[in-house]
């Protein structure tokens, strides 16, 4: 999706603007490094409060960066943005947004989801390994001396042949997939819509999903829909030996919920990156060895960041020059 735009490169006009709400360290490096391309207006720096900032350039901003970290992007923020055609997000989760009110307004979207797959699909891969062979728990036990002390350390579960149940066939889910075939797992998955081009069994209901599976790997989006989309009873069909992997959003599960089944060994174990209430991740998990936890980093990786900045940049430059945007989102 491209637009037209008056704003061009040529000497002696404006350059184009791009509006940022919060200061972030992608953001600066994308600033520093395309400041003589793009005329970066930021919210936080300005002596006016937001809404007289966003009213002052209300006529001429056509492009907005945001963050899941921070505020919001509001119907209220979009409203008083009537000349917005493009936020870019630097979240493969777009729940910070209002996707209805920027359907509704023609305003495009373009996210980072495919730049985050790798990374987040390793870190799912790496806390299911972690949960199912103990690898945190022994390394404490070795460390605590209790290898000398106590002697055997409790086994861990064989990982091929495992049935992995994936929630979200999306670009991560599908480089979780890849990653756990290729340790000889079983792939079935839930996902808003079959797949044609994969061959593992759909199941259209979670329930039935974690029923059939001895781990599940959540890499959905949080959504109205998906929110505590795993309950008690998903967790309870997922059963006593079942291990749980969340690398989407906290709030996709009932935290409440999985936090008692694991007390009560009602479920096997769980690794988990995302939480409910973050940066709090429930105490009651912290002395359970069965579970390994993780401060949502699956995507803060080196590499990550490069990649993130050169996808910012290069949407900017794709929208002010009415070419295809590089990563947008179907939001319809």
């Amino acid at each position: 999706m491209a637009h037209n735009n008056n704003h061009t490169h040529l000497h002696g006009q404006a350059l184009p603007k791009v509006l940022l709400l919060l200061p972030n360290p992608c953001f600066a490096q994308v600033e520093a490094n395309n400041s003589h391309k793009f005329h970066f207006l930021k919210a936080w720096a300005s002596p006016l409060p937001q809404d007289q900032f966003l009213e002052t350039h209300a006529g001429s901003v056509q492009v907005l960066l945001s963050s899941s970290i921070g505020p919001p992007i509001t119907a209220q923020i979009l409203h008083s943005l009537p000349s917005l055609k493009l936020l870019v997000t630097i979240s493969a989760g777009l729940d910070h947004i209002d996707l209805a009110e920027c359907r509704a307004r023609g305003v495009a979207i373009a996210s980072a989801s495919k730049i985050f797959a790798e990374d987040v699909a390793d870190m799912a891969v790496g806390l299911l390994l972690d949960v199912m062979r103990n690898i945190s728990a022994s390394d404490r036990f070795v460390r605590d001396g209790f290898w000398v002390s106590k002697g055997d350390f409790a086994l861990g579960s064989k990982i091929g042949g495992k049935r992995v149940g994936i929630v979200g066939l999306g670009n991560i889910g599908l480089e979780v997939a890849k990653r756990l075939e290729a340790l000889g797992c079983n792939i079935l998955y839930n996902s808003r819509k079959k797949k044609a081009f994969v061959s593992y069994p759909f199941f259209p209901d979670v329930c039935e999903l974690a029923a059939n599976s001895d781990v599940l790997v959540i890499c959905c989006g949080l959504t109205a829909q998906t929110h505590h989309m795993i309950n008690k009873k998903v967790l309870l069909a997922l059963g006593r030996e079942g291990v749980i992997v969340n690398v989407g959003r906290g709030a996709i599960i009932d935290e409440k919920e999985m936090v008692q089944c694991l007390v009560r060994g009602e479920i096997g174990g769980a690794g988990l990156d995302v939480f409910e209430n973050e940066p709090h991740a429930p105490k009651e998990l912290f002395a359970l060895d069965n579970v390994v936890l993780s401060p949502h980093h699956a995507v803060l990786t080196p590499e990550c960041f490069t990649a993130l900045r050169e996808l910012v940049a290069g949407n900017l430059e794709a929208f002010f020059s009415n070419k295809p945007l590089l990563s947008q989102v179907e939001n319809n």
